[in-house]
């Protein structure tokens, strides 16, 4: 079986020239071409860029501009997402985000986020800015947190089984969601807890998780396999990932979430060993490292 080239459906980079304010452990983003570099040895050979907007996730922040601009230097490694935050332009339910989103749009913004307010998921600023998201028909990749405690983080507020992400699914039924967290992803078993279901639970997956009852139930819900978050997921359990692969095999992306040059990131290599032993079908390999994101993006390269 012939590897394929992956399309990286969820990356960040340092947007500022070099001037970006490291972390309090000391880490920077990867800039264009230290990703170049990581995505030589990764396989992959474009990325969505996802610039950062919400003050509770940031150390700096990133316009859509800065987005815009990024890609339009680096276009053989980038397209890219525009970021807004549901309380701009007034902090109110009647804002009209299709303003924001039509612009970029025009500009080739193929979709929004990382969204990552540290707000309800289905409050009415959020139930507003996905109408919104859903008739302009942007994408929209979250970031989901935990809504039982006050502080320490980022994300939109759910809690264990992802009630409030499913209201929002019900109301928008053309709403396109790109899931992804710890949060949103440690619902794949149904044995997750409320105390394990915001970091990355291990061993064997249980039947009846809460994410594959949405993953069946809502036909735009799609899964967003980057980071620590979902590369686990898929990983803990060979045999479950597999299946979990071939069932929802166009509602899957393979992604990095790189934020420093020195992330690991093993679920390149996880795809190509369990496609060349045969455990996931080519087309499923296919679909997931790369086809799924040129499809949804509109990208007519290779499909």
């Amino acid at each position: 079986m012939e590897k394929i080239m992956k399309f990286d459906i969820h990356i960040h980079t340092d947007m500022s020239g070099g001037r970006e304010i490291p972390r309090f452990d000391g880490e920077k983003l990867a800039t264009p071409e230290e990703l170049r570099v990581m995505y030589k040895k990764l396989g992959i050979d474009r990325g969505v860029l996802l610039p950062e907007f919400a003050p509770e996730a940031v150390f700096a922040f990133q316009t859509s501009e800065q987005a815009y601009d990024t890609a339009q230097k680096y276009p053989d490694l980038f397209v890219w997402f525009c970021n807004l935050d549901p309380r701009m332009a007034g902090n109110s339910p009647k804002t009209d985000f299709s303003y924001f989103l039509e612009h970029y749009k025009n500009l080739g913004a193929k979709g929004v986020g990382e969204l990552f307010p540290n707000i309800p998921a289905d409050c009415e600023l959020m139930d507003n800015f996905f109408y919104h998201c859903a008739e302009c028909d942007m994408p929209v990749t979250i970031h989901l947190a935990p809504d039982d405690e006050k502080y320490g983080h980022y994300g939109l507020q759910d809690s264990l089984g992802l009630p409030r992400l499913e209201r929002m699914l019900k109301k928008h039924p053309k709403l396109k969601i790109l899931g992804h967290s710890m949060m949103f992803w440690s619902g794949i078993s149904g044995d997750v807890t409320r105390e394990n279901m915001n970091g990355y639970p291990s061993g064997k997956v249980t039947p009846g998780g809460p994410l594959v009852r949405l993953m069946r139930e809502y036909e735009f819900l799609y899964g967003d396999m980057s980071a620590g978050s979902g590369g686990n997921a898929i990983m803990r359990d060979t045999e479950f990932g597999c299946k979990f692969i071939e069932e929802f095999q166009d509602k899957l992306f393979f992604g990095t979430d790189i934020c420093s040059p020195k992330n690991d990131m093993r679920l390149s290599f996880w795809l190509d060993d369990v496609a060349e032993k045969g455990l996931i079908s080519e087309t499923a390999y296919r679909k997931v490292c790369r086809l799924n994101a040129l499809k949804l993006l509109g990208i007519e390269e290779d499909i």
